[in-house]
């Protein structure tokens, strides 16, 4: 199992335990307010303009910014459909991902 799989696995865990935040308008909001979002993960097929927001919004939250899944490839793992959009808030997760992604 290469470590995408293990990150995309570990994102249907992290979904389970309810530790994600879905949704551009939820993810912003979980942002903005005093919430911790340790990792936002945007489609890489997502459009360049949503890709161009994020990475502004979470550099200027000094949030972690990821795009190495696809919409399909989200909306599998977490099961749900057309998910382009989701937020990491734990720790221990986000930990887990950084470790995976890192050697990707």
């Amino acid at each position: 199992m290469t470590n995408i799989e293990k990150a995309l696995n570990l994102l249907g865990m992290a979904y389970r335990a309810r530790k994600l935040i879905t949704g551009e308008d939820a993810v912003i909001r979980a942002l903005q307010s005093k919430s911790k979002v340790y990792i936002v993960f945007v489609a890489s097929d997502a459009s360049s303009n949503t890709l161009d927001k994020f990475e502004k919004k979470c550099f200027f939250y000094k949030t972690a910014f990821e795009t190495k899944f696809t919409t399909d490839e989200i909306s599998k793992a977490i099961g749900k459909g057309l998910a382009k959009i989701v937020a990491v808030t734990d720790q221990g997760f986000y930990d887990s991902f950084r470790k995976l992604l890192s050697e990707v």
